[in-house]
C-alpha cells in the first residue's frame, strides 16, 4: 500500500507542478525542498516528511491534506472510519488521519496524533492560503507560531493567526490527539 501512496504521490506532485507552470527549480526556489529531493519524491524513490510534503503543498497551491487526497484519487463524498487511512510521518512518528471525504469542499477536518517528544515544524507558505483552527482532543500541545507560543490542553481550540512558521510539539511522555481544522481562504 505504501509504495502504491507513493508512486501516485510522485504522479500528483509532478502533475501538480506542471500544470501550474512551475519547473523544478522554480518549486525548489519557492518551497526550499532542493531540486534533488524533488526530483526523488517526483520519481517516487523517497516517502517525503509531513514537514517536506507542507512546504511542497504550499508552494503548489494545495493544503496538505489536498495534495495527499490528490494522490489517493478518492472521489466519494462519504468517509467512513474504516476506510480513513492513516498516514505517518517516517521521521516523527505523527499519525494523520484525513475525516472529511476525499472529494474535498471548502472545509477539511483532519485528526493527528503527536507521538511523545515528537516535534513538528511547517513553513509559514504552508498557511499562506488557508484558515486553520487546532482543537485538542487528547493530551497537551506546545503550538509554536512564530515568536509566540501556546500551550494547549484537553479542549482548547487555537485559531491561527497570519501566517507564520509553525512547531506542534508534544513535550509530555503521552500522545497528544488533536483535529485541525481548514478551510481555503478566498
Amino acid at each position: 500500500m505504501a509504495a502504491l501512496f507513493t508512486e501516485r504521490l510522485a504522479h500528483t506532485v509532478r502533475t501538480t507542478r506542471v500544470a501550474r507552470g512551475l519547473s523544478v527549480t522554480a518549486l525548489a526556489e519557492s518551497s526550499g525542498v532542493s531540486r534533488a529531493m524533488i526530483g526523488k519524491i517526483e520519481r517516487g524513490e523517497v516517502q517525503p516528511t509531513a514537514a517536506l510534503l507542507a512546504r511542497l503543498s504550499g508552494t503548489l497551491g494545495l493544503t496538505l491534506s489536498e495534495l495527499i487526497s490528490h494522490a489517493e484519487g478518492d472521489p466519494r463524498r462519504l468517509s467512513r472510519a474504516a476506510d480513513q487511512e492513516v498516514w505517518a510521518d517516517p521521521d516523527t512518528g505523527y499519525r494523520r488521519r484525513p475525516v472529511s471525504p476525499p472529494a474535498g469542499g471548502p472545509l477539511e477536518l483532519i485528526e493527528v496524533e503527536l507521538p511523545p517528544g515528537a516535534r513538528v515544524p511547517l513553513a509559514a507558505d504552508t498557511y499562506a492560503f488557508i484558515h486553520q483552527q487546532i482543537w485538542v482532543l487528547d493530551g497537551r500541545l506546545t503550538f509554536h507560531e512564530g515568536d509566540e507560543v501556546h500551550e494547549l490542553d484537553t479542549g482548547d481550540c487555537l485559531q491561527l493567526g497570519s501566517p507564520a512558521p509553525c512547531v506542534f510539539r508534544n513535550a509530555t511522555t503521552e500522545p497528544c490527539r488533536y483535529l485541525v481544522a481548514i478551510a481555503k481562504r478566498s
